[in-house]
């Protein structure tokens, strides 16, 4: 019987654990936080819930329109009681995959875990440190690395818990914050922005380039920026933040050029950096790149045979779907299952924020630079029945085209579920369908959906020309 160690248990580890006890391997995970790891505990989880909470608070909000009034000002928000909530749906969803684990068979051990000295023979020698225990070692045909990533910290800008936070320690707030700096206007900064904004907090958004969120759709990501600055955010575009110090009454950021800003908190949203120091891979002889991140092929394997890395650590792409299919993946490889390589192209991912913004396939910017030639269209939203009964003003619906086939490459979506939303894209994107599959597809009517067929149809209607 194959005897697989995993090291980590976020979605990565968890869901490689299952695929091979369903195919009767011998598993063990070592999980040093607990069952989901920091996906579940202290990350994605968390963050959902919270902006959970933030979108309560949003539905009080300019309803006027719909002959609905509410003072906004009699609306409260309790943080430590939202945080409560938080911290129990977390708790909650990690004791559910450690009773999955365990009903599968697989054992979980409560520590941490290393790769030891090089052994004869097909296997490979973990040493593993319960908790609880002392260390021993155990020999397994397959390791799996999925052992996530930390929040990363700039010297100038030590996080302590109480003032300057990363993004895990704000759950730990008793009151929400008079007056916070988000630093960093990525994915996670953008969120929290987001939903702080929506509690009715003072918002500034602290942003190193010239809109935020960066890396994302260029349209998508200005019509948020939009959103924000219409709510009452301030957004400093073109702006990095050297240092962060805390004063008598709370914090104050220095900013590149000599400016301050001065807030109650400032939440550092820089970026995260992997979990790989103290595992002895470079003794190990396993690859590891700049950044500490471990060099995996599309099929999870590291240079070492027997060595498989998954998730956040690999720095392939930063979403729990990515690193459960890695960890899947590698499982699959390695006890000589079929198996197709990891392909980024058809992989959706979505930014919390109100709204939303999701994204499947092709890029703006890949099309633009002429990389990858396609036909397009973007739909505002303010022009489906269903939104303008809803209110809906903000955001799009953009489909990307092959020219000559019309298979569909690529779509971005922004709209309130977005993250929903994409799925019919993305599933265009996986089986190549066409835009005239998509078109000549029945709707609900009124729906947010039947924007993505009469962006198809726009698209047909043109090849046709």
């Amino acid at each position: 019987m194959s005897h697989i160690v995993i090291i980590g248990g976020g979605p990565a580890g968890y869901e490689a654990a299952l695929v091979a006890a369903q195919l009767d391997a011998e598993v063990t995970v070592v999980e040093a936080e607990g069952a989901g790891g920091a996906c579940v505990l202290s990350d994605c989880v968390p963050s959902k819930t919270f902006i959970a909470s933030s979108e309560v608070v949003t539905g009080y909000s300019h309803n006027e329109q719909f002959g609905v009034h509410a003072d906004l000002q009699a609306v409260t928000v309790d943080a430590a009681a939202v945080n409560g909530r938080v911290k129990r749906l977390a708790l909650a969803q990690s004791a559910d995959i450690q009773a999955k684990l365990v009903k599968a068979g697989v054992h979980v051990v409560s520590g941490r875990a290393r790769i030891g000295e090089d052994t004869l023979g097909h296997t490979h020698r973990v040493l593993i440190t319960p908790h609880d225990g002392e260390t021993y070692p155990v020999d397994a045909s397959t390791v799996l690395l999925a052992v996530g990533s930390t929040p990363r910290v700039l010297p100038s800008a030590v996080p302590d818990g109480e003032r300057i936070l990363d993004w895990r320690q704000v759950y730990d707030l008793t009151e929400l914050p008079g007056k916070l700096i988000v630093i960093g206007s990525g994915v996670t900064g953008a969120e929290f922005a987001s939903a702080y904004n929506a509690m009715g907090v003072d918002v500034t958004l602290v942003s190193s380039r010239d809109r935020v969120m960066p890396h994302e759709d260029a349209d998508a990501a200005m019509a948020i920026e939009r959103v924000f600055r219409g709510r009452g955010m301030t957004i400093l575009n073109n702006s990095r933040a050297d240092g962060v110090e805390r004063t008598a009454d709370g914090v104050r950021v220095t900013l590149s050029d000599g400016r301050t800003v001065d807030g109650t908190h400032a939440l550092m949203c820089v970026g995260a950096v992997p979990n790989t120091a103290g595992l002895g891979l470079e003794e190990y002889g396993v690859a590891v790149a700049k950044g500490g991140y471990v060099t995996v092929d599309r099929v999870s394997r590291t240079n070492v045979p027997g060595i498989y890395a998954a998730g956040d650590c690999t720095g392939v792409l930063p979403l729990a779907s990515v690193a459960a299919m890695q960890g899947r993946i590698a499982v699959w490889h390695a006890m000589g299952e079929a198996v197709a390589p990891l392909r980024l192209r058809t992989v959706a991912a979505n930014v919390f924020t109100d709204p939303e913004l999701a994204t499947v396939g092709v890029s703006q910017n890949e099309v633009d630079s002429g990389k990858t030639p396609a036909r397009q269209v973007m739909l505002p939203l303010g022009g489906n029945a269903r939104a303008k009964m809803a209110g809906l003003t903000d955001g799009f619906v953009k489909l990307f085209c092959r020219p000559a086939t019309g298979q569909v490459v690529g779509g971005v979506v922004v709209a309130p579920k977005a993250s929903e939303l994409i799925l019919p894209i993305t599933i265009a994107v996986e089986n190549g369908l066409t835009v005239d599959q998509l078109a000549h597809t029945i709707t609900i009517y009124p729906s947010l959906s039947g924007s993505i067929a009469e962006a198809a149809r726009q698209l047909m209607l043109h090849e046709l020309q």
